[in-house]
């Protein structure tokens, strides 16, 4: 499965190094313990960003370090020409931070991505984090704590929310993967819980919202396998219809995709689904005696 290679400690460029989100986020991944080998902006390349050196391109980054992933912080008018660059330069995988990426930007990159065999997370992610091990991303560095348990989220926010809860409850993480919020992601919930089973996580946490059929999906998969120990939330339980709430994805079609039929269906696969944060991680640490 092309999207196992998410779950690796890649070496890493940061495209949009120079940006001033680019180096702050460079700086905290290597804290944690990411393996930044180079940046890419074009024009700027010989230049040296936090102890990182700098390329103009990433065919180049890759022939002089050896990089194997990339996080993407460059501006939403930029990223298609960023992405296929990485693609052709033959990065195994891509994690997208960048917000508001146009609509058939993301159908054009996403599918060479499929085509290549090259791993996607995002557009509009928070990244993902091998806990204890490295971060791609923007996630805080302190939230973290040591585990077991998988994390696979829709919402970015409720992402960081859920993963302080657990670590103050004693509840430790071993994956932590911020999806996106976009219509279109190169990773979904479905292929998420594929790829993160595969680390053998005492349990799977699912942090779903409103729109799309994402969480029914990944539901289907959960109740096929009788994978066991399957816990969700999901945000949104008061939005009317045919209203977008945050994310580009997460807009409620009348008949679908509202937040009450998302979790009657995660239930009827055996997913304990807590009606607030508290509940969620009140319900996990029941199960695991904390």
């Amino acid at each position: 499965m092309k999207g196992e290679a998410l779950l690796t400690d890649h070496k890493l460029l940061v495209q949009g190094i120079t940006g001033k989100q680019g180096q702050h986020h460079t700086v905290q991944m290597m804290e944690y313990g990411t393996k930044v080998v180079g940046g890419v902006t074009p024009g700027k390349g010989g230049r040296i960003v936090n102890g990182v050196p700098v390329f103009n391109d990433v065919r180049r980054a890759v022939e002089r370090t050896g990089a194997t992933a990339s996080v993407v912080f460059v501006p939403a008018a930029n990223l298609k020409q960023a992405v296929v660059e990485g693609i052709e330069a033959g990065l195994e995988a891509m994690v997208i931070i960048t917000e508001r990426t146009p609509l058939h930007d993301s159908m054009n990159v996403l599918a060479l991505a499929r085509k290549k065999g090259v791993a996607i997370l995002g557009p509009n992610c928070p990244g993902l984090c091998l806990v204890g091990h490295s971060k791609v991303g923007i996630m805080p560095n302190r939230i973290f704590r040591q585990g077991d348990l998988a994390i696979v989220s829709r919402s970015g926010t409720l992402t960081y929310e859920v993963v302080q809860a657990l670590s103050s409850a004693g509840l430790g993480q071993n994956v932590v993967l911020g999806l996106g919020g976009d219509r279109l992601l190169g990773t979904d919930m479905r292929e998420a819980v594929e790829m993160v089973l595969e680390k053998g996580p005492s349990g799977v946490v699912l942090i779903g919202e409103i729109g799309g059929q994402m969480e029914e999906e990944a539901s289907l998969l959960i109740k096929k396998m009788g994978v066991e120990n399957v816990f969700g939330y999901v945000a949104g339980v008061s939005a009317p219809p045919a209203r977008r709430m945050g994310h580009a994805g997460a807009i409620v079609s009348r008949g679908s995709g509202g937040a009450l039929d998302k979790i009657n269906v995660l239930e009827s696969s055996g997913v304990t689904v807590g009606r607030s944060l508290g509940d969620l991680v009140d319900r996990i640490s029941k199960r695991f005696g904390k």
